[in-house]
């Protein structure tokens, strides 16, 4: 969680269900935490996954599967700063990124983050705790490996889909990523999930995280089919 708590194995159950629901292989990526290890350890270590797997993309799926970035907070911002980082120093190519209510952001005062509606699961307290542990000089926090949001050009990035919980302090970062996307002529598909919290994707057994699974499952459906028809026309 937010860089710094959590372990790979709390994301086990969810990879497996995205696994099971597109088909596709699922890498759980077990960056360094925060504090002992800040910005940008995270980015570093999540990039040199990223490469290893399209390094070894042939035994871990398929030499012409498209490849996806995806997470969910703190993991969201990551997959949003892999897809920025893979265009700008050419590699691995990807294909698609679906970000889950994402850290974009370092800005406390959106709208999001006063409203007492959204401080069920994430409050403005926590966000500050977390981003003093993962960016402790506030200096950096504008830079676009820590808020992607911050990036100048967004152009050229692989299509979006972004989810967003209406009671999140997240929510505003989020869909001001998903508008900067758009801006940049970068295919998004936004939705914001009304009556959700933060963190609803994980609630496996609530009806509004199979409702955000379906979004994801038929954007990585649609990756898929479009990879597999390109590779017909070749």
């Amino acid at each position: 969680w937010g860089w710094v708590i959590g372990s790979i194995d709390e994301s086990d159950t969810i990879a497996r269900k995205l696994a099971e629901r597109t088909a596709c292989a699922v890498v759980l990526v077990d960056y360094r935490l925060a504090p002992e290890h800040p910005y940008p350890t995270a980015v570093d270590d999540s990039y040199a996954a990223l490469e290893w797997v399209g390094e070894n993309l042939a035994e871990i799926a398929d030499a012409e599967a498209p490849l996806i970035v995806a997470g969910d907070s703190a993991g969201g911002n990551l997959a949003a700063v892999m897809a920025i980082r893979a265009r700008d120093r050419g590699g691995p190519a990807i294909a698609l990124q679906a970000l889950i209510y994402p850290v974009t952001d370092s800005d406390f005062s959106r709208p999001s983050y006063a409203s007492p509606e959204n401080k069920l699961m994430l409050t403005r307290e926590g966000m500050i705790w977390f981003w003093d542990h993962y960016v402790p000089e506030s200096s950096r926090r504008k830079e676009p490996d820590a808020s992607p949001l911050h990036a100048d050009d967004l152009s050229g990035l692989p299509p979006a889909v972004i989810l967003t919980a209406e009671f999140d302090v997240l929510r505003d970062e989020g869909e001001a990523y998903a508008e900067r996307l758009t801006e940049a002529n970068v295919p998004t598909d936004l939705k914001r999930y009304a009556g959700q919290m933060h963190g609803f994707f994980s609630l496996l057994m609530l009806p509004g995280s199979e409702l955000g699974f379906q979004q994801v499952v038929k954007a990585v459906k649609a990756c898929i089919a479009k990879a597999r028809k390109a590779q017909l026309t070749r």
